[in-house]
């Protein structure tokens, strides 16, 4: 009875679990047994993702390795593609943590995590390109890239790549507005690389600040520390320079740290428009008793070497700061090769590229855009209502049950996810 048991159990493993066809039991009269494995499997199994037999895989190009390109590869759970990635830094940056990156808070490698380490996860088929796209040609289904690493290693390579699925998640740059001298002046807070050069820079105007041969009218503006924009980047970074300059570097530098000025300039009528106002009032209060000088309605025009020029709306009259360093943090603009592939696809009067509700690059059935490179053109419910009911009303009578109802909300819901 027990040995009849023993082969049912095993009967009924083996239709329950097709994949232990590849263990062959065999068992003699005498209760002795074998136990071996075949590679070879009888009943072929066939996977929904998995491509044609002889069939090469899809080819998804990923450029960017920002938040939407590193969320897409994460969730990227099927083998039926062979993923390349293009982009001018071979990591993945936490960046709402830049501004305490710049103080020293933390560190800058505490931030950052290897793109390969995330690509490798994704198979033998997901390769890194630490280049920078500068072209994308829809037509032939082709991105141009160039590589970023320095001359002295041979030159700047070009290469072309060919993708079936191409995802678009570059990010933005830095929106100057064309203001004159900001490119050529003023520090960024987009990546890594300018935390720390901010973080070099503020330690090299105390230095200079310290020698003996510089006068105290110098010394006031070299220590005077200008932060442009007062959305979230531009307060945050003002509070940390604050706790850096007044808590860490006053102890290093007592001869010059009561010199030390922080100024904000913000061009609307309050700083953190975005937000509650009661959040603005207290940042606002803060900043008032730290000694951060909030001026708002002032709007830059011109950052020369050494002076700031603003025009301040309440009296129409322009003013020139001098600065010892100044961090433009006002918001984002669109890459220049974005501008030129939206120029390709006819949307020349958007700033960002145009999606619609699945991501998809209007005008195009196999490029995606995806970050903040990208918006998407939701379709409106009332748009669409008539068709909405007509497909809730199965029985055609003009009327909708409440089973009815309850059927088409999860549609809705699917489809108008605002």
């Amino acid at each position: 009875m027990s040995k009849f048991t023993f082969y049912e159990r095993i009967s009924r493993a083996f239709r329950d679990n097709p994949q232990l066809s590849r263990v062959l039991i065999v068992s003699t009269i005498s209760g002795g047994g074998l136990v071996a494995f075949s590679s070879a499997s009888p009943f072929p199994v066939a996977h929904a993702d998995s491509p044609a037999h002889g069939s090469p895989k899809k080819k998804v190009v990923v450029l960017g390795t920002g938040w939407a390109a590193t969320s897409f590869l994460k969730n990227l759970k099927s083998s039926s593609y062979e993923v390349e990635v293009v982009s001018p830094r071979n990591y993945f940056a936490f960046t709402p943590l830049l501004p305490s990156v710049t103080n020293g808070t933390v560190d800058a490698r505490s931030i950052v995590e290897p793109i390969r380490n995330i690509v490798n996860k994704r198979g033998p088929r997901c390769e890194f390109r630490e280049a920078e796209c500068y072209k994308i040609d829809a037509a032939k289904k082709k991105v141009y890239c160039k590589s970023t690493q320095v001359s002295n290693l041979g030159g700047k390579e070009e290469f072309s790549i060919d993708y079936d699925y191409l995802i678009i998640a570059v990010g933005a740059r830095s929106n100057t507005f064309n203001t004159p001298g900001v490119e050529e002046n003023c520090h960024f807070l987009k990546e890594v690389e300018d935390a720390q050069r901010i973080r070099r820079n503020v330690i090299d105007c105390f230095e200079r600040a310290s020698l003996p041969s510089v006068s105290d009218d110098e010394k006031r503006r070299i220590l005077h520390f200008v932060v442009v924009g007062g959305g979230p980047t531009g307060v945050e970074f003002a509070a940390e320079l604050h706790d850096f300059a007044i808590e860490d570097l006053a102890e290093l530098y007592p001869s010059v740290k009561d010199l030390v000025k922080i100024t904000l300039l913000e061009a609307g009528d309050h700083i953190l428009n975005m937000f509650d106002k009661r959040i603005t009032a207290f940042a606002e209060e803060k900043f008032q008793r730290d000694n951060i000088h909030v001026k708002t309605g002032s709007m830059v025009v011109k950052v020369s070497e050494k002076d700031i020029s603003t025009k301040e709306r309440s009296t129409g009259q322009t003013v020139s700061l001098p600065y010892g360093m100044v961090v433009w943090s006002t918001g984002i603009g669109t890459r220049p090769f974005v501008m030129e592939f939206m120029k390709q696809m006819g949307q020349t009067n958007r700033r960002v590229l145009a999606t619609d509700e699945w991501l998809r690059v209007e005008g195009s059935d196999s490029i995606y855009a995806v970050g903040d490179c990208a918006t998407i053109n939701q379709r409106k419910v009332m748009e669409d209502i008539a068709v909405i009911f007509d497909k809730a009303d199965k029985s055609k009578s003009g009327e909708l049950n409440i089973t009815d109802a309850k059927e088409v909300v999860t549609d809705i819901c699917e489809r108008y996810p605002q």
